[in-house]
């Protein structure tokens, strides 16, 4: 079983074709999908994303019918030039950027703070699939709760975290849930906008949905036949 998380469910629905049946959770609404695999919106933030994402992995643990990977996806902001616009991004590493306290010299990482992690890594296998399958660049997609708005931002998060290859609100919120209940995580993005100066004027939402449908038909065999058991 497979459950898919995105901002924009239709674009999920559509790579798995069929009819859809409701199930009412508390705080959220999962779309069962003929092929077996549920969708659910899960809100914007990494808070809300992780409540709901758990709620769902709960709920099907108690029906006897866990789950077995969950997958974050939807739109982002890409770090120019490594993700451009319409771009495919699929994580190796799922990290929450801005998790962790500012100090005189500088931020520093929850970890290094002695708690937690700020980084959970879907399985290389799987990563390694998807990315060819659907044409994808791979690295790190950062999790941030405030969208960057300046290029004095973007340079340090890109400075931070080198590989960053984008930034969205929800990918370590979902982590978060899937760990908590034992289940791989995967976080695919299509890139909407730069990261950077804030400009909703360059922001390409529809040309993004459009690279996500896309990408998740072609990305609809891998999900369904990928077995955890077989790639430890």
């Amino acid at each position: 079983m497979a459950t898919a998380v995105p901002v924009e469910r239709d674009a999920v629905a559509e790579a798995f074709p069929g009819p859809v049946r409701e199930a009412e959770l508390p705080g959220a609404v999962v779309h069962r999908t003929r092929g077996g695999t549920d969708v659910l919106a899960a809100g914007v933030g990494p808070a809300l994303a992780a409540a709901s994402t758990a709620a769902a992995l709960a709920a099907a643990a108690l029906d006897g019918r866990p789950y077995g990977l969950v997958v974050s996806a939807g739109i982002a902001g890409g770090f120019a030039p490594h993700a451009p616009l319409g771009s495919l991004v699929v994580a190796d590493e799922i990290t929450a950027a801005d998790l962790g306290a500012e100090t005189a010299d500088g931020f520093l990482p929850v970890t290094d703070l002695g708690f937690g992690t700020v980084t959970h890594r879907p399985p290389e296998t799987l990563v390694r699939a998807a990315a060819t399958a659907s044409g994808a660049r791979t690295g790190t997609v950062l999790t941030v709760s405030t969208v960057t708005g300046t290029a004095a931002r973007a340079d340090a998060l890109r400075a931070r975290h080198p590989r960053a290859l984008a930034e969205a609100m929800e990918g370590f919120g979902v982590a978060e849930a899937a760990a908590a209940h034992g289940v791989p995580v995967l976080e695919v993005r299509a890139v909407s906008n730069p990261v950077g100066p804030r400009d909703r004027a360059a922001w390409r939402i529809g040309d993004a949905l459009a690279a996500l449908t896309e990408g998740f038909g072609k990305l609809a065999l891998v999900l369904e036949s990928w077995n955890r058991h077989d790639h430890r």
